[in-house]
């Protein structure tokens, strides 16, 4: 069995320092290194880290990391979660090892980092026409014989400026025609015609090799499961269709892909329902955000609330943050604002207050707005809320949360804190 090869780059990191670059951390741990303070196994509320201050829970992590694995597995899918949403090596190597085939990216330096953390299989849903980033992907494949990218193309435009900016390559850069979600959707190939062009454009040349076809269907337009499901059928007819073309010969197996975190129940049922063709099919989902979960945008939209028996996700963050000001009964100021909190999709949400050692709801009280460094708070006669009390915030939409934090405490329930999760964005 060949040697992990995150296991340097990720010791690496408790090797690293804390000081001044790392929000909500204990100042008196300046100097110690991650691993150190970790081992100290501080507590969150009275281990000295200073508010605001991002928390991961170590249940709800581990909670949804095995769920999803349970889920892949069940459906028979393989499970390429997104990256971008954490950015964070050690997440991606947890994922691996709760049966990720591999971690998707959008764009090459997001590639870079997970490289020199030691992935082994990147999906880039992008395609990519920087000559110095294809270059480099280039370099990489040549120099890793077990390095894997598999790459979007929706152009024949695009096709021909990767065709030229990897003529030195000595490995083909695996591709995949990217089907768009409809009309007026991101990118992607609009029609099937326009598909097949493509995939002749990548037949021309010696460098790009065809694998499958993908896309993301949360970019349906006006997306319901009807929607969703009719082009999802129509990525697997179009994989069909250049099956039948001989478009995959000499392959191992067919890429098929699709699966952001709203609809990836809708993906397992089509998916299941994929004709058999002359090769394997490699059935890619891509579901990112179930790591971290949220307490809004996708807590809301979670294939779980349609399908409870499959089992729930939870939220993992909190963001505690402190009341620093209350100058009337209906209002009150903590020291978190549009720096600290994903606020991209929603205001974050009151929780809990914490006093004196205990915590209870926080009735009464709601986020109305944020500052840079404030959250404003409307409270209700019920509210009860002093200056110094701890607030924990629920937030939406992880993929703008874990980008604000370079270092997050994972803490247990009780508080202890466990670990640190770097990111990278």
């Amino acid at each position: 069995m060949p040697a992990d090869p995150a296991a340097e780059p990720l010791a690496r990191l408790a090797a690293e320092r804390v000081d001044h670059r790392f929000k909500g951390l204990p100042p008196d741990a300046d100097g110690l290194t991650v691993g150190e303070l970790a081992g100290q196994r501080r507590n969150l509320f009275t281990g000295g880290f200073a508010t605001p201050v991002l928390a991961l829970s170590a249940e709800r992590l581990e909670h949804n990391l095995k769920l999803m694995e349970t889920y892949s597995a069940r459906h028979g899918l393989a499970f390429a979660p997104h990256g971008k949403t954490s950015m964070a090596p050690q997440l991606f190597q947890r994922q691996i090892e709760h049966g990720a085939w591999g971690i998707t990216l959008a764009v090459p330096h997001q590639v870079r980092v997970a490289r020199a953390f030691g992935t082994r299989r990147v999906f880039l849903a992008n395609e990519v026409v920087d000559a110095a980033a294809l270059r480099w992907i280039a370099a990489e494949l040549d120099g890793d014989p077990d390095f894997r990218c598999v790459c979007y193309v929706d152009s024949v435009r695009g096709v021909e400026l990767m065709d030229e900016a990897l003529r030195d390559a000595t490995r083909p850069l695996d591709v995949v025609v990217e089907l768009a979600a409809g009309e007026g959707a991101r990118t992607g190939v609009r029609t099937e015609a326009e598909c097949a062009a493509v995939a002749d454009a990548v037949a021309g040349t010696r460098t790009l090799r065809l694998v499958g076809v993908a896309g993301y269907e949360g970019e349906v337009p006006k997306a319901d499961t009807g929607r969703v499901a009719a082009w999802l059928r129509r990525l697997v007819a179009l994989a069909a269709e250049l099956d039948k073309a001989g478009r995959f010969t000499g392959l191992d197996e067919i890429v098929v892909s699709a699966g952001g975190s709203a609809w990836f129940d809708a993906v397992a049922e089509v998916f299941a329902e994929i004709p058999e063709l002359s090769l394997p099919v490699l059935k890619l989902l891509r579901s990112g955000a179930y790591v971290s979960h949220d307490d809004g945008h996708y807590r809301r939209l979670t294939p779980f609330n349609r399908v409870p028996e499959e089992g729930a996700l939870e939220p993992a963050f909190r963001l505690w943050t402190q009341v620093v000001s209350r100058p009337s009964a209906e209002q009150a100021f903590v020291n978190a604002g549009k720096r600290d909190a994903a606020h991209d999709l929603d205001l974050p949400f009151a929780q809990v207050i914490r006093r004196d050692g205990t915590e209870r709801p926080a009735t009464g009280v709601s986020v109305t707005a944020l500052s840079d460094q404030h959250a404003w708070l409307a409270t209700t006669p019920e509210a009860d809320l002093e200056v110094g009390d701890w607030m924990g915030l629920g937030l939406s939409h992880p993929c703008t949360s874990f980008d604000k934090w370079q270092l997050i405490p994972v803490a247990e329930a009780d508080g202890t804190v466990v670990d640190y999760v770097r990111t990278f964005f």
